[in-house]
């Protein structure tokens, strides 16, 4: 479980996201989706592409949000989309995409220019 500085700066990170993705023509269908099978950190649509979105925020590792994304995440994921599309039929028939949005902030939610990186087709 994740202690509450972790989840204000994770909740900051996903914020960050979603306004770059509205300025780019996405719209935010859902945020902070949890299931057994894992959690969905944004789902945004654009045209006929779903976006399930993985925000990783980091302050100061070498480790890329990208890499941060094991094997094992990936598993969880799809097993949370799968939940999520049987909630939400009318959207199985859009293309998906997994992506992943790394955000820079060396000093947490105090960075004044935090960097985003936007990975689309980060992975399958």
């Amino acid at each position: 479980m994740k202690n509450r500085n972790d989840r204000l700066l994770g909740n900051w990170g996903e914020a960050l996201t979603a306004r770059y993705l509205y300025r780019q023509g996405y719209t935010i269908l859902d945020h902070n989706r949890c299931y057994r099978e894992g959690e969905l950190d944004l789902v945004a649509r654009k045209g006929e592409t779903l976006a399930i979105v993985e925000v990783k925020l980091r302050s100061g590792d070498f480790t890329s949000g990208a890499e941060a994304v094991t094997l094992r995440k990936r598993e969880r994921l799809r097993g949370a989309l799968g939940r999520y599309l049987s909630e939400h039929p009318e959207l199985d028939l859009l293309t998906i995409r997994f992506d992943v949005a790394q955000i820079t902030a060396p000093q947490g939610t105090e960075t004044e220019q935090p960097e985003l990186d936007y990975i689309e087709n980060a992975f399958y």
